[in-house]
C-alpha cells in the first residue's frame, strides 16, 4: 500500500462525532447538516485536519475508524490533495480490534513514526438534566468512557512504542481537553470526562518512560469547542464566532510538536481561543 515508503503517521479516530453526519451532530440538530460550504479543512475536525497536514507534509497518512464509510470521504480529499493514505478500522473498546488493526497498519504501511490519538466520545451527553449526578450514570457509560480516554491509548502505545524506541525517534501525540486539568461537574450536555485526566497522566508517563529513547510524547490540551459541521450550527457558534477553534491550527500545532528539535521538546500545551480565559 505505501509503495513510496513514505514514512507513517496514524491517527486514531480520524473524523469527528461534529462532522455533518456525525452523531454529535445527529444528536444535536436532529439532522444531517450540509458541509459543502466548509473548506475542506474543518470538515472532519481535528483529526481531520491533522491528517490532512500530514499528508501535505510528505507522510502516508492511516486514518483509523470504527466504520471505514466514516472516513471515505475524508481519504478521498487527501488522494485529491496529492496524499497517500489508507483507511484501517479499529474500536478501541476491543483488544483484538486494536491488534488487529496494528498488524494491518506494519503489513500495509509501515512501522508508524507519528501515533496521534485523538479518539473523542459522547457516552452521557444524551443524558437528561435529572441525571447530572454521578449517581444517575449507568455503569456501562463510564466503562466506555474508560476504554475510549484510559485504557485504550495504554493500549495503542504498547503497539507502537517498542517500534519507535528500537528506531530511536517517534511522537507520540494526545488529544485531550480542558477536563483533564482537574475533575469537574458532569452539566447536561457533557460528556463523561472524569477520565481524560488518566489519559494526561499516561501521556506524562510514557515522557518519563520513552524521552530518553527519542520518542517525543505530548499531551494537547484542545481548550474550547472546535469548528466543524455541527459545532458551527450551534447558537454558540452563531452568537460568538471567535470562540470557535480552527482545526487547521491545531493541526499546525501538531506538526509543530513533532517536528521540535529533541534539544527543546514541548510535553505539555494547552490551545485556547483568544477571547476565552484558559482553563485551569
Amino acid at each position: 500500500m505505501n509503495e513510496a515508503r513514505k514514512p507513517v503517521a496514524v491517527v486514531i479516530g480520524a473524523t469527528s462525532k461534529w462532522q455533518s453526519d456525525g452523531r454529535n451532530t445527529k444528536l444535536a440538530h436532529g439532522k444531517e447538516l450540509d458541509d459543502s460550504d466548509l473548506p475542506v479543512g474543518l470538515r472532519w475536525g481535528v483529526g481531520g485536519a491533522i491528517a490532512q497536514k500530514f499528508a501535505q507534509e510528505g507522510y502516508f497518512v492511516v486514518l483509523t475508524t470504527r466504520i471505514a464509510s466514516n472516513a471515505a470521504a475524508l481519504e478521498a480529499a487527501i488522494r485529491e490533495q496529492g496524499g497517500d493514505s489508507m483507511i484501517v478500522e479499529l474500536d478501541l473498546v476491543s483488544t483484538e480490534s486494536i491488534s488487529n488493526a496494528f498488524a494491518e497498519i506494519r503489513d500495509q504501511a509501515g512501522d508508524p513514526e507519528v501515533l496521534v490519538y485523538n479518539a473523542g466520545y459522547l457516552e452521557g451527553r444524551d443524558l437528561p438534566p435529572e441525571m447530572e449526578l454521578l449517581e444517575h450514570i449507568p455503569v456501562e457509560m463510564f466503562e466506555t468512557a474508560q476504554h475510549i480516554a484510559s485504557r485504550g491509548p495504554f493500549l495503542v502505545a504498547k503497539e507502537v512504542m517498542p517500534s519507535m524506541r528500537k528506531e530511536g525517534k517517534g511522537s507520540f501525540l494526545i488529544t485531550n481537553n480542558q477536563f483533564s486539568l482537574r475533575g469537574k461537574k458532569r452539566y447536561t450536555g457533557q460528556s463523561l470526562y472524569y477520565p481524560r485526566v488518566m489519559m494526561r497522566t499516561l501521556a506524562q508517563v510514557l515522557t518519563e518512560e520513552y524521552s530518553e529513547y527519542g520518542v517525543h510524547v505530548a499531551n494537547v490540551i484542545i481548550d474550547g469547542l472546535i469548528d466543524s459541521p455541527g459545532t458551527r450550527a450551534l447558537p454558540i457558534a452563531q452568537e460568538q464566532p471567535d470562540v470557535i477553534m480552527n482545526p487547521i491550527k491545531i493541526a499546525e500545532a501538531f506538526y509543530y510538536l513533532h517536528s521540535q528539535d529533541k534539544s527543546c521538546w514541548s510535553h505539555e500545551i494547552q490551545l485556547t481561543a483568544f477571547p476565552n480565559k484558559p482553563s485551569y
